[in-house]
């Protein structure tokens, strides 16, 4: 499955519940004090109708492999379960074609731009083999400009494992895995519907710290009929093999999967909120910062893919059902390839991948931003807006001012950083940066109709 440490788009993350509306500046109130005022404010002519960028932003590569060997009952990501009488041999050849010829029609988009880092997610890119993905990367370097320090990074299931295997993908150039371990408990494992046990886990977290500098851990909490003992004995497994990197998920029941329509039974509020307690407070102590939502790290050991994201860089996404988001001179675009894995290989071989692309509304483009932003935990230089976006910073310093002074972002000028409470209510205060109206006034509908208790 793919995660946000390691994946193409970031989860949505529980909140224990939502302040009243007054608390989070969906009612008017005075501005806070010391932030830039609105362009209106200080007389100065209206926001321009377009973005304008002298630079764009950062640019990723993700590369969506969307086969795996069993659908998780909770995943609900774009993946497809290998049937019984697939040919892996021949299916990863036409695929790698497929991809490749994706990325040629997407050059002129690209062209000119140098690439920061490489993720490779699904599904269970580990189940191609490693001569696949040396092609894959072999056919990547000779296209586009790639950053003399690049992260390549592949997710792997270690219902896959085989240690030759791992040394294949390393030699190809994969210099980063993401291991999709969950847990290290054989009975949460079969509770969450996952194909490995806890001694092929342990087996493959074990060859992943010997085999490379880089490397991540998934794990998840509030398991069905998971106990704080259970999760302190997978914090302490996984912090045995000393990764630089974890990634450590609430199981949320997501719509559309197996366990929204036969939920399990899981962890109330309160325990699940003590379970987010420990998480932080054992990987803290064994110096693992967190640095977003869900993502702890050492120094040094951050997602340079996935910090992208969260800082609004671009990413060009190509594979089955991939997402792109990309920056022009004088606009940003979203493109979404074709889903289903046999009608991306028809339409990509035909140079016809994209199926969906649109402009992102300048109205928009805030709210994007600030929803990216605000999951990192020391939230990003005020600054960055502007760069990233093409836009001036009053398109969202009311907002900003009014979330100060709610006590939701903090009040420097120099940073756009959530609070304490901020990253408690993350939603909420994300969403004061929607521009539509009529959205803001069922958000603040919602809210006081269902006060917190």
């Amino acid at each position: 499955m793919t995660t946000v440490s390691g994946g193409s788009r970031p989860p949505s993350t529980p909140t224990p519940g939502p302040p009243p509306a007054q608390a989070i500046g969906l009612l008017p109130s005075a501005p806070a004090i010391g932030l830039p005022p609105s362009a209106q404010a200080i007389g100065l002519p209206p926001s321009p109708t377009r973005p304008r960028f002298e630079q764009p932003p950062p640019l990723s590569l993700y590369v969506h492999l969307p086969w795996c060997l069993r659908k998780c009952p909770y995943c609900d990501f774009n993946s497809h379960a290998l049937r019984a009488d697939d040919d892996v041999g021949a299916l990863e050849l036409r695929y790698v074609d497929a991809l490749v010829a994706d990325l040629e029609a997407s050059l002129p988009t690209v062209w000119g731009r140098t690439v920061t880092s490489i993720f490779i997610g699904g599904g269970t890119p580990s189940l191609f083999s490693p001569e696949a993905i040396d092609r894959l990367l072999v056919a990547i370097r000779a296209r586009l400009a790639l950053a003399p320090a690049l992260e390549v990074t592949l997710e792997a299931n270690p219902g896959t494992f085989e240690r030759e295997r791992f040394e294949g993908f390393r030699a190809a150039g994969v210099n980063r895995l993401s291991l999709g371990v969950q847990s290290f408990d054989d009975r949460m494992l079969a509770a969450i519907g996952r194909v490995h046990d806890a001694g092929q886990a342990r087996a493959a977290a074990a060859s992943a710290a010997t085999l490379f500098e880089r490397f991540n851990l998934d794990l998840m909490f509030a398991l069905p009929g998971q106990t704080l003992p259970g999760l302190q004995t997978d914090l302490e497994t996984a912090l045995s093999f000393a990764p630089g990197h974890l990634s450590v998920y609430h199981l949320t029941l997501e719509p559309n999967t197996l366990f929204a329509r036969f939920p399990p039974p899981l962890p109330d509020d309160d325990l699940a909120a003590e379970m987010q307690d420990r998480v932080e407070a054992v990987l803290a102590a064994a110096g693992l910062s967190r640095y977003e939502v869900s993502a702890y790290a050492r120094a040094g050991q951050r997602s340079r893919h996935n910090l992208n994201y969260w800082q609004y860089g671009d990413y060009l996404g190509i594979g089955a059902g991939a997402h792109g988001k990309l920056s022009l001179q004088d606009r940003i675009i979203r493109q979404v390839r074709w889903k289903h894995p046999a009608r991306y290989l028809e339409a990509a071989l035909a140079g016809q991948a994209v199926e969906q692309e649109h402009e992102v509304a300048v109205g928009d483009v805030g709210f994007e931003f600030m929803l990216n932003a605000l999951r990192l935990v020391d939230g990003v230089p005020t600054e960055l807006f502007g760069r990233h976006t093409g836009l001036p910073f009053a398109r969202i310093g009311a907002t900003v001012s009014r979330a100060v002074a709610r006590g939701l972002l903090e009040p420097d000028p120099q940073r756009l950083q959530a609070t304490p409470l901020g990253l408690r209510f993350l939603n909420d205060t994300q969403a004061l940066f929607l521009a539509d109206e009529a959205k803001k006034s069922a958000i603040m509908v919602q809210l006081v109709a269902e006060p917190p208790p």
